[in-house]
């Protein structure tokens, strides 16, 4: 069996909301508010509760956070931990048909960076627009 395999594995949405959310900064109060007059503090956490979320609300919460529906949708934190404690357990400093996990954990690690990096910028600039909005009223 495949370490990617996720069928029958049930992923839940909102607490993959509620990871990028954090990760990016973002306070459940400015996530409402980018949703809409409708949209409360108490919505969104029960939203971040919900396995899964309608398809026009993924969507527009992926938006707003600048990242893939399809992250929303796929993100498995234990998956990703199996990958990356298999990676170590069988392979460990092994290269094998010329693929070295030391090198692909490197380059992942630069990945997550320069996510990070973005997304704090990303944070940055709405904290900016929340600024001039609340000084404008």
């Amino acid at each position: 069996m495949s370490h990617f395999d996720t069928s029958g594995k049930k992923v839940h949405q909102g607490r993959n909301i509620k990871r990028f959310r954090e990760m990016l900064g973002i306070k459940q109060e400015a996530l409402a508010y980018e949703l809409g007059d409708d949209w409360s503090q108490k919505k969104v956490s029960l939203l971040e509760q919900k396995e899964n979320i309608e398809t026009d609300i993924l969507a527009q919460v992926a938006q707003i956070l600048k990242i893939p529906v399809q992250a929303i949708e796929n993100f498995d934190e234990e998956l990703a931990i199996t990958v990356i404690s298999s990676t170590f357990n069988d392979n460990a400093g092994v290269v094998i048909n010329n693929y070295n996990p030391i090198d692909k954990l490197i380059q992942l690690h630069e990945e997550k960076i320069a996510l990070y990096e973005r997304m704090l910028m990303e944070k940055d600039e709405m904290m900016a627009k929340i600024e001039q909005l609340a000084k404008e009223k």
